[in-house]
């Protein structure tokens, strides 16, 4: 038919889909990294003794480049995985009906968690 056009994708889904994609690449990429420094490297006495003290640390976070760099790394997931979980909610479990609600909690609960990282990050 020559008229018909495509259905347009909802307003916030191309987002959506860019939060999910960046989320994705960090938690594969740099979680991993923090899981091989702190639980391997560590622990395995590859590192100071006091590289991880509190006043250490303290100053570390403190650097505005790091908080960015920790927001990034907290941030992203929580939408990957609230894209992930609404879409598993659809699909496996078969929640046709509240898409809207279901979409709302999900990127809702990123979204609160988000803010949660931020007020943290601020105050340190």
């Amino acid at each position: 038919m020559a008229g018909a056009s495509k259905p347009r994708p909802a307003r916030g889904e191309p987002l959506a889909w860019a939060l999910f994609a960046a989320g994705g690449t960090v938690a594969a990429l740099l979680l991993p990294v923090h899981a091989a420094i702190l639980g391997i490297a560590y622990a395995a006495g590859w590192l100071p003794s006091d590289a991880l003290s509190y006043e250490r640390i303290l100053d570390l976070v403190g650097h505005p480049i790091v908080k960015a760099y920790l927001g990034v790394l907290l941030v992203l997931p929580l939408f990957h995985w609230g894209h992930r979980f609404r879409f598993i909610l659809h699909h496996q479990f078969g929640i046709h009906g509240a898409r809207g609600v279901v979409a709302g909690l999900c990127y809702g609960i990123a979204l609160a968690g988000t803010a949660i990282a931020i007020f943290i990050l601020v105050r340190i």
